[in-house]
């Protein structure tokens, strides 16, 4: 018997929709019995307070609040402070699950968001690196992709991260697809989280107009300018108040840049080191930027998820939850792997596969930091950029000439021999 088109449809709707309530249930399980979600939570308090009293989340009252009832009591100084931190513009983000008033509830709705999320992320970096896989390495990848620590960890914690990355992977997939509105549309969502994309906008810029695709650029401009401004009418002087929170922000954090986590290992030596760093990468990437200009898409997206590595190395502070934005990077270089060398590429990529799982996640349990909250060692900031930076470069050469570029340069340039 073969069923209708629209009955196969009715039916998939039905268990995607059974899939999410599952899921849901499962996260409700675990929200109700282990309090967490810190990133959520000062977002979700922000965004209710301001909604139901009309309280700045930026406010004194408001930090009092997310303070109380992630401790019990006033934070102290040398605890994570949680402030609010973001735009407000975030908080048409939010407000859905912001909304909801039991907070265990809107955590299991925000993570089952996330874990959603993820997966579209990994659909989309399959998609961008054009890698048609045999089908048990898409089983290996998307159960590694579900539960590796890099992606484990924001879902967990809550961090928007994993939507700003998301987002990241739809500008790739406009800007290939000549949805130049839209890709300008999405990078201005993207300044949710703007230390995760201070590299790529402007790279995105510098390379739409070498391509006189001035759309990219009026659209990004023209909705960052929107949404700036429709918060201006909520908080006049939001802006004000964000930044005096950004610039406290790194007085009660752990360290989040390669120098100040080389200063804590050697004090005597570690901010040259740091400093050292983040030249010789902003050398590199200028370089690539310039080499990338009016190339096609494939050079671009080598050179852009370049970036995002890039900018987790430099003197730009950010966190491990944002490197599920590398995604589409590791999926590029497992599928050049796969493409070229085959057999050995594929043994590349199943070794990656499980070092970066079983790897990352032992290495994280041996040392991790006992204290009032457990705390991640920084060595876990150093281990998948490192993987990325030495395996994009590794397949550079094939990914900015990939196999019918170079067949189409070669028909063209022998055209009166092959004819």
């Amino acid at each position: 018997m073969i069923l209708r088109p629209n009955i196969v449809i009715n039916i998939l709707i039905i268990l995607a929709i059974a899939v999410i309530v599952g899921l849901t249930f499962a996260n409700y399980q675990y929200t109700s019995q282990y309090p967490g979600g810190n990133d959520f939570l000062s977002r979700w308090m922000g965004t209710r307070l301001f909604l139901l009293k009309g309280e700045s989340p930026y406010s004194e009252t408001t930090t009092q609040a997310i303070q109380e009832m992630m401790y019990g009591r006033p934070a102290r100084p040398d605890e994570d402070q949680v402030l609010f931190v973001y735009p407000l513009f975030s908080i048409y983000i939010f407000a859905p699950f912001s909304l909801v008033g039991n907070y265990s509830l809107a955590r299991a709705l925000w993570m089952t968001t996330l874990e959603i999320a993820i997966i579209a992320l990994a659909v989309i970096s399959v998609v961008l690196s054009r890698w048609r896989m045999p089908r048990w390495i898409m089983i290996l990848l998307f159960i590694f992709v579900v539960s590796w620590y890099y992606g484990i960890r924001p879902v967990f914690n809550g961090n928007v991260a994993v939507l700003v990355a998301l987002t990241i992977g739809g500008i790739f997939l406009a800007l290939r697809s000549n949805h130049d509105f839209l890709a300008g549309l999405l990078m201005a969502i993207t300044m949710v989280k703007p230390q995760m994309v201070v590299l790529l906008i402007p790279y995105i810029i510098i390379w739409a107009i070498s391509h006189q695709r001035w759309t990219v650029v009026w659209g990004f401009i023209g909705s960052l300018g929107i949404l700036t401004a429709s918060c201006m009418l909520l908080i006049k002087d939001w802006i004000i108040q964000n930044l005096r929170q950004v610039l406290s922000y790194p007085s009660y954090t752990l360290p989040g840049t390669p120098g100040a986590i080389f200063t804590e290992w050697l004090p005597g030596i570690g901010k040259q080191m740091g400093w050292a760093l983040t030249i010789f990468l902003l050398v590199v990437l200028i370089w690539e930027w310039l080499q990338s200009r009016n190339k096609d898409f494939n050079w671009f997206y080598w050179t852009g998820v370049l970036t995002l590595v890039v900018t987790n190395l430099v003197g730009i502070r950010t966190a491990t939850e944002n490197y599920i934005a590398m995604l589409p990077a590791l999926v590029l270089v497992f599928s050049l792997f796969d493409e070229r060398w085959r057999i050995i590429g594929r043994i590349i990529v199943l070794l990656s596969i499980f070092a970066l799982l079983g790897g990352t996640w032992l290495i994280f349990i041996k040392t991790l930091q006992p204290g009032d909250q457990p705390i991640q060692s920084p060595i876990m900031f150093f281990i998948l950029p490192s993987y990325l930076l030495i395996g994009l470069y590794w397949v550079r050469w094939w990914a900015i000439n990939p196999p019918r570029l170079l067949f189409e340069e070669f028909r063209e340039k022998y055209k009166e021999i092959i004819e």
